[in-house]
């Protein structure tokens, strides 16, 4: 099993706007009231049981949040993932945001310096998504850390089951030896679309890529150091760190930024993990999700996985409607509309129409 998990909570979820906003983003949010997004990522994190570090690398500012939802969460666990949280779950606050070859790579680092004694493998995570079941996703993660023992660069990919234009493309070549459902990735695609996607699905070798990841961290960074060298020749001078200090935030593990980590996050470009290793590596191969997924990144998407559709809602003489409202809201005469009311804000959307939410959010950021 991968040695350590990297949960990547850095972003800022526009596209769930207003809701989702700079101090309170998408991972923070909640279906139906119940544990939130991040607090799942943990819970799943928990459940794979690594040996080493959990590495929660997030925004500057968002430390307290993150802290205070770890607190929260630490009643529904059992003693022993609750011990383990509190023993091993570390937030690394990024001084800068750049991209998420950034927070990878400095991560890297930072697991060896907190504990040089064993190699470290990394599980890439994301903080906002929806994966079920656990005992799938922990299958599949068995099989991406087999592949990634071999010095290989693999990500899970998702079974597409319609042409969506949202998410990129992995087209897949031959299936790995003694390693079912785990290919050969022929290319990355960037977000096709619908005609092409089509194409893609009825040739039978893509999956949709789900921005999580596995590889050995030295592997990694010999491939980052051939691929990428700007952002390797940024961050390696971590290795020479001698002093890492974690502080406690409400009792939870903080990485207390330094100088040489400022210097590095100053120097680097910002680039995603996709441009920086995978799409250039020649050793990438990609996990055929047997796990349900959902990266819920539209206000549809979330209605979908809501149970309770209309919380604070009176609908007369309407229907097909999703409320998610802080105040009570009536909707009268109209069909197929979403409000989403929280934060002194208001959005009112067409069904099907997710797309526009990020550019009403940047309106009412300017």
């Amino acid at each position: 099993m991968f040695s350590d998990i990297v949960i990547l909570a850095g972003g800022f979820g526009e596209r769930l706007w207003p809701a989702s906003k700079a101090d309170f983003p998408k991972q923070f949010m909640t279906l139906d009231g119940g544990i939130s997004f991040l607090q799942n990522a943990i819970i799943r994190s928990l459940y794979l049981n690594p040996k080493g570090k959990i590495i929660l690398a997030t925004r500057d500012g968002l430390q307290d949040l993150i802290a205070k939802q770890c607190n929260e969460l630490l009643p529904k666990l059992s003693k022993k993932d609750a011990d383990k949280l509190q023993k091993d779950l570390v937030i690394f606050a990024e001084p800068v945001s750049k991209h998420t070859t950034a927070p990878i790579v400095a991560s890297c680092y930072l697991a060896k310096k907190i504990d040089n004694t064993y190699s470290h493998s990394f599980l890439i995570l994301t903080s906002d998504h929806i994966i079920s079941p656990k005992e799938k996703f922990l299958e599949d993660v068995e099989k991406a850390y087999l592949s990634a023992s071999k010095n290989h660069f693999v990500t899970f990919g998702i079974p597409p089951y319609s042409p969506l234009t949202g998410y990129g493309y992995i087209l897949t070549g031959k299936e790995e030896e003694n390693n079912k459902s785990v290919y050969k990735i022929l290319e990355f695609k960037e977000k096709p679309d619908e005609e092409t996607a089509q194409k893609y699905i009825d040739n039978g070798n893509c999956k949709w890529n789900s921005g999580m990841f596995g590889f050995s961290c030295d592997f990694f960074l010999s491939e980052l150091e051939k691929c990428t060298p700007e952002v390797f020749n940024s961050f390696k001078n971590l290795d020479e760190m001698q002093n890492l200090e974690i502080e406690k935030i409400q009792n939870i593990n903080n990485i207390k930024s330094n100088s040489l980590i400022n210097d590095a996050y100053n120097k680097t470009p910002s680039i995603a993990i996709d441009k920086s290793v995978a799409e250039k590596t020649a050793n990438a191969y990609v996990v055929s999700a047997t796990f349900e997924w959902d990266d819920v990144g539209s206000w549809d998407s979330f209605e979908k996985n809501c149970k309770d559709k209309t919380t604070n809602a009176a609908l007369i003489q309407s229907k097909n409607c999703f409320v998610y409202s802080d105040i009570p809201v009536a909707i009268c005469g109209v069909d197929d509309i979403t409000v989403v009311i929280k934060n002194n804000k208001a959005l009112i959307m067409k069904k099907g129409d997710s797309s526009l939410v990020r550019e009403a959010a940047k309106h009412f950021s300017e």
